[in-house]
């Protein structure tokens, strides 16, 4: 995974292609949802991207770290007046493809059976499970629903405090082995 992130980090593509793919990461959402993402949708000062997840017809948050933030920060002059945060490069009102992260990683040399755009939310979902995070804090982060009728009927916990602590807690542990930081495990307890 550090590898991977080094990869990115001097990836020489568009602008916005770059800044996607660096986003990626730090968010744990559908590919599709990241590259339709608007930004009337983006609050920078609250660090929260609310938005109805087509897949699910549910309304999400997603919880963004400081890293996250800093990216949206940086593109916003760029696309900001615009509808979305990674438009298509012809400039045709239209955000961008859905092919445009998986031939990035392709340029970096990934193919699809190494790493897929799909595949920063399994990363995501294992570390974090791995670090012993609560499961229904990672669930909601990735926008699944409980398969239990009853449960998801009942349960509407956002878990956001944890959500919270979690986001940044891997964003940080993301870096880490990107720069190729002793890593140490992180606390649950905070």
């Amino acid at each position: 995974m550090g590898q991977l992130l080094r990869d990115i980090a001097h990836y020489k593509g568009a602008f916005v292609v770059q800044s996607a793919l660096k986003l990626s990461p730090y968010l744990f959402q559908r590919p599709g949802e990241i590259r339709q993402m608007e930004w009337k949708d983006v609050d920078l000062a609250a660090k929260e991207w609310r938005y109805l997840v087509t897949k699910t017809e549910t309304l999400h948050i997603v919880l963004l770290s400081l890293q996250a933030v800093e990216i949206l920060e940086t593109i916003k002059p760029l696309t900001g007046a615009g509808r979305y945060v990674f438009p298509s490069s012809g400039g045709d009102g239209r955000p961008m493809s859905d092919g445009t992260i998986r031939t990035a990683l392709k340029t970096l040399g990934y193919e699809s059976d190494q790493m897929s755009a799909h595949g920063f939310r399994t990363t995501a979902s294992t570390l974090l499970n791995e670090q012993g995070w609560s499961p229904d804090a990672i669930e909601r982060q990735l926008c699944h629903m409980p398969k239990d009728q009853v449960r998801a009927a009942c349960n509407r916990a956002q878990y956001l405090d944890e959500r919270r602590r979690m986001m940044q807690a891997c964003a940080d542990y993301l870096d880490a082995l990107r720069d190729r930081a002793t890593v140490i495990q992180f606390s649950l307890q905070a």
